[in-house]
């Protein structure tokens, strides 16, 4: 029996996930459709598309811009939310509570919500090869994105984190919210400045910003230096990745943090583990 997946988001027509999960399903053997879903950008007519999604026999869903926070708060309130999502305060994977179900709740109050953003990220930057144990890291950015791999980085093993965004009080309150949040990432050294004053040697700089797709650079001092340069954004030629690379270090794009959250909700979903780095291989083959 065909299982049913979608992908929720406004604009929704250049996104990649059907044939990322096309490819996982043709690795693993399974029978699945994959569907991107256009939603107008409204909480009501997120909660309407979700609820016939999975009361009609839906399996999963991904959920992207601008619905994140709507599908925490849907989740908050129903079927409930991991410890990802709960610290990054989004959820990007949907699937039901089964838990719930057995002891009489319905589907549509069963609603369950994951992150796998950051841990997507870090599995990318394991395959990499770049350390993260003991890893001396700065993040660049303090919005949506920067919040959900903050608890997959402390997880990781690193040694030290340090945050800098153009706003640093904004910077500050999300150290402080997620320290109050989490007692393992409160129990990390986590620091706080402006993007501007970020200086000195890291193992790894992340740019969670999405600046880069719009061609502008980061105001970065030129005493910032690192090993590894990691830009979130991937598609296009970022400027933050050839700052760093014409300083020597190695760097990447984010293309395999979207394989890797993907592959991560596949599992969620289906039981399956995915080789990501046999499906990265075949769908770069494909672009």
């Amino acid at each position: 029996m065909t299982q049913h997946f979608i992908v929720i988001g406004n604009p929704i027509a250049h996104s990649k996930s059907p044939a990322i999960h096309e490819q996982f399903a043709r690795q693993v053997g399974a029978d699945i459709s994959y569907q991107r879903q256009y939603c107008p950008a409204d909480d009501a007519s997120f909660i309407a598309v979700v609820e016939a999604f999975f009361c009609g026999g839906g399996v999963g869903a991904n959920v992207t811009v601008p619905f994140k926070q709507t599908a925490y708060d849907c989740c908050a309130a129903r079927g409930g939310l991991s410890d990802h999502a709960k610290t990054a305060g989004a959820v990007n994977t949907l699937l039901i509570n089964k838990a719930l179900v057995a002891k009489g709740a319905s589907i549509a109050e069963a609603i369950y919500g994951d992150n796998t953003d950051g841990q997507g990220l870090v599995n990318h930057i394991a395959s990499l090869g770049w350390p993260l144990a003991d890893a001396r890291v700065a993040l660049i950015g303090a919005g949506g994105a920067a919040r959900g791999v903050i608890l997959p980085l402390v997880e990781a093993g690193i040694d030290t984190l340090t945050i800098a965004n153009r706003t640093v009080s904004k910077a500050t309150d999300l150290v402080k919210e997620l320290s109050d949040t989490s007692p393992v990432i409160a129990a990390k050294k986590i620091e706080s400045c402006a993007t501007s004053e970020l200086s000195g040697a890291f193992d790894i700089v992340i740019n969670a910003t999405s600046i880069g797709l719009s061609g502008d650079t980061l105001p970065l001092d030129n005493n910032l230096n690192c090993q590894y340069a990691y830009d979130m954004m991937y598609g296009r030629a970022l400027p933050f990745l050839q700052h760093f690379a014409a300083r020597d270090a190695q760097v990447s794009e984010g293309y395999g943090m979207l394989i890797g959250q993907a592959a991560l909700s596949f599992e969620r979903w289906t039981g399956h583990t995915i080789d990501v780095a046999k499906a990265t291989e075949s769908l770069s083959q494909k672009s």
